[in-house]
């Protein structure tokens, strides 16, 4: 299984017992190739100098304040808070726990399986070999951005974040990968909605997992229209009914979601749906339980 591999779940079990049988049905369930990108992405940590230990307090850390967040959400229906500035300063602007943040959360990606289903479904509709430039909106750990730069052949890429720890940490994963020293790079701390791209358009533009995390999303896939012409792919992930520490748009239903897309100028061209496990679509709606989405969108 790899050494820091099985050291990390003997470490995660450690800390949190209860979650053994969740973490060994998943690497049960993981893709060959799933697999080594999550060996590889320990390896990078490893390399780093992240302890073994660091790293699985950094995922045990999602999982708590997510089921935390999960009891709060079937007591109350609804999410903790609704307004940026009540999680700014708790999550993004908290260096400490937006470094544990990031990286548990890079960790999911592999070992939640709705996580996993979302990323398969980038690399399997992402546009391997389009050039131009492209554009990410919140690469948080940055691990999109670095597999964006693998598959594509870009002259330009650009990511921006509002959080500098996730500024940090996307361009630490693609000097590590060997990317920033091409040039035609570059990782900007800022408001997306303060950006401005000179009148150029984007062939590529990725958002994933941000909509949830914002106060306004109409705004930020208005702006995502504004930046693209019609060729441009444009990936979106977002979630319903999927509380987390620093979640403030509740989305009841995909419908909600896909309300929200064609009433900002684009259009759907591909979706997938992970519903709650062991749940349809329908009976995520009924009873509020999550849903993640991931969608291909074009400019109308």
């Amino acid at each position: 299984m790899g050494a820091d591999l099985n050291s990390f779940t003997d470490a995660v079990v450690e800390q949190n017992p209860l979650h053994a049988k969740f973490l060994a049905s998943s690497l049960e369930g993981m893709s060959d190739d799933l697999r080594r990108e999550l060996i590889s992405y320990l390896d990078y940590c490893t390399r780093r100098g992240l302890g073994i230990d660091y790293l699985a307090d950094c995922y045990s850390t999602i999982v708590n304040d997510t089921r935390t967040e999960q009891l709060f959400f079937w007591k109350y229906g609804r999410y903790r808070y609704d307004r940026f500035r009540d999680v700014a300063d708790k999550v993004y602007l908290d260096d400490a726990y937006m470094n544990k943040y990031m990286y548990g959360l890079a960790l999911t990606a592999f070992l939640w399986p709705n996580h996993a289903a979302l990323s398969e479904f980038f690399e399997r509709s992402f546009p391997r070999g389009k050039k131009g430039a492209y554009l990410e909106i919140g690469p948080g750990h940055g691990y999109y951005l670095k597999r964006a730069a693998e598959l594509g052949a870009f002259e330009t890429l650009t990511g921006i974040d509002l959080s500098p720890t996730s500024v940090e940490m996307t361009r630490d994963i693609l000097a590590h990968s060997g990317f920033t020293s091409r040039g035609g790079v570059h990782v900007l701390e800022r408001d997306f909605l303060d950006f401005s791209a000179n009148d150029a358009t984007y062939s590529c533009v990725v958002m994933g997992e941000v909509l949830e995390h914002v106060e306004d999303p109409g705004l930020f896939l208005r702006k995502i229209a504004e930046l693209s012409d019609r060729d441009t792919h444009i990936f979106v992930t977002t979630c319903c009914n999927a509380p987390a520490v620093d979640h403030i748009f509740l989305f009841r239903s995909p419908h909600d979601v896909e309300d929200l897309v064609l009433g900002s100028g684009l259009d759907i061209v591909d979706s997938t749906y992970v519903p709650y496990a062991g749940k349809t679509l329908e009976e995520c709606e009924r009873d509020a339980l999550s849903v993640n989405v991931a969608y291909v969108l074009r400019k109308r």
